[in-house]
């Protein structure tokens, strides 16, 4: 059976991995009863410093990892956020390390795999976390590779960080399908010269009409229909 497009131009499909693998929000959800009602906007606040740390670096042009960025962000919620103990710190941390995948992942990996594709993960996670995140969501023995931008020393968007996804899996940029949950992935992508599939998880407006991507999907069951 043919392959739908883009992935009919395809030899590779590279995924982000926060958002679009593994459910950022499931660590705060692990605990939502000892944190209270402000769970969700603890939760929110965590992601949206986590992003915009790494922004900021990288238009300063500096790094650290991304471990220490979501330390900082974590902290930098607690702080916002009085109302929830900050007791709870060091447990968030460690659910954070073994994110849910979404249930259709590992479907979608082994039926591109089938299909002749190598898949991979392109994060701005360092190894160790998405060494640890990987295995504890059983994706390890489904990817070709698991690269983080840490050998490039900046984080998505920039394009150096792009640059590795092509030098790994010795495949040309115009061959590799990328998908992200976030729309600034999928516009860095698009500028770098990736297919990129958006993967609107939870239905937001389009934006960054000028770097736009080739397909847009509700999840990845909609990748391969």
């Amino acid at each position: 059976m043919p392959l739908p497009a883009p992935l009919d131009r395809a030899e590779a499909v590279v995924f982000d991995a926060y958002g679009t693998l593994l459910d950022v929000h499931s660590a705060v959800q692990r605990h939502a009863a000892a944190i209270g009602p402000r769970s969700q906007a603890l939760s929110e606040t965590w992601r949206q410093k986590q992003l915009e740390y790494s922004w900021v670096l990288s238009l300063c042009g500096r790094y650290a990892p991304f471990w220490t960025l979501t330390e900082r962000a974590l902290d930098f919620a607690l702080a916002r956020h009085p109302d929830v103990d900050a007791g709870v710190r060091d447990a968030l941390l460690e659910a954070y390390r073994s994110l849910d995948a979404y249930e259709e992942v590992p479907d979608t990996l082994d039926a591109l795999r089938r299909a002749g594709l190598k898949t991979a993960i392109l994060s701005n996670g360092d190894p160790a976390m998405l060494d640890a995140a990987v295995a504890a969501a059983g994706l390890a023995g489904r990817l070709d590779a698991i690269l983080s931008v840490d050998p490039a020393g900046t984080f998505k968007t920039a394009p150096r960080a792009y640059d590795l996804a092509p030098l790994a899996l010795a495949v040309g940029r115009e061959r590799i399908v990328f998908l992200s949950s976030n729309r600034w992935d999928i516009a860095g992508a698009a500028a770098y010269g990736f297919a990129p599939v958006w993967v609107n998880r939870t239905g937001q407006p389009d934006e960054y009409p000028d770097l736009a991507p080739v397909r847009v999907i509700r999840s990845l069951d909609g990748l391969l229909a």
